[in-house]
């Protein structure tokens, strides 16, 4: 089996201006390992400008994209567009657009679909909150979610599952290296079973939830945790050490 690329997205949520954006791009150009898969998620309306600027080694992603070409969706973005800006990975079904936006299991998985339809490189999210966890119920919440983009498409191979436990988002707790081991092995049996065990071997299943310099390197030792998904220190100098966690 090869080896499973290194993957490691920044999501920079609603934050940032042009003038930002310039300070993350000089830092981050030039300064990374290449045979790292690194994504750059900027918010919507500077997905060309941080195009225009990021290395040609660097990919750029979406935050959020729907489920059909076009029409009357206000506010919107189709995976048709993103493509025709030169966009190849989108972030979909992250934890704030299930519980603050309400997306549904099956609004993700269509998106999901809908976007490996248009060749997208899709980070399709996945993760329970703490009452979830609190009740044992982190691997029935997880199979649940993965069931509905299992359910939805065919063709695993420009899918990354990222692991985003809820209640470690944004909070400063994070899973530690054994619990998130524990959930993404777990994972993988899971798809040997349910889809197929070379999409089991070959599928990135990266870890997002308070990730930062300090503890990148300990979660990367992990064998089945391929990569990070980032927030807060996405925007930040310590990027370049998370990004470079396995050198």
């Amino acid at each position: 089996m090869a080896a499973r690329k290194f993957f490691v997205g920044g999501n920079w949520k609603m934050n940032g201006n042009k003038a930002a954006i310039d300070v993350i791009v000089e830092r981050l150009n030039g300064s990374i390992n290449t045979s790292v898969e690194t994504v750059c998620a900027p918010p919507q309306c500077y997905l060309d400008y941080t195009k225009s600027k990021l290395d040609s080694s660097l990919f750029v992603a979406a935050q959020n994209c729907y489920k059909v070409e076009k029409g009357a969706f206000t506010g919107d973005i189709s995976p048709a567009m993103l493509k025709d800006l030169g966009v190849s990975h989108v972030i979909l079904g992250h934890s704030e657009r299930r519980h603050v936006f309400g997306e549904s299991d099956q609004l993700v998985a269509d998106k999901c679909a809908h976007a490996l339809a248009n060749d997208l490189t899709v980070i399709a999210c996945i993760g329970e909150k703490l009452e979830e966890r609190e009740a044992g119920q982190t691997e029935a919440v997880n199979v649940r979610q993965l069931t509905a983009i299992k359910n939805a498409i065919s063709d695993w191979s420009k899918v990354v599952i990222a692991y985003e436990p809820v209640w470690a988002i944004g909070t400063g707790k994070t899973a530690t290296p054994d619990q998130a081991q524990e959930v993404h092995e777990e994972l993988r049996k899971w798809l040997a079973s349910e889809v197929s065990k070379e999409v089991s071997d070959s599928i990135r299943i990266i870890y997002g939830g308070s990730v930062t310099g300090a503890n990148c390197k300990d979660l990367a030792k992990k064998p089945d945790i391929d990569g990070f998904l980032v927030g807060g220190a996405s925007l930040k100098p310590e990027f370049v050490d998370i990004i470079n966690a396995r050198d």
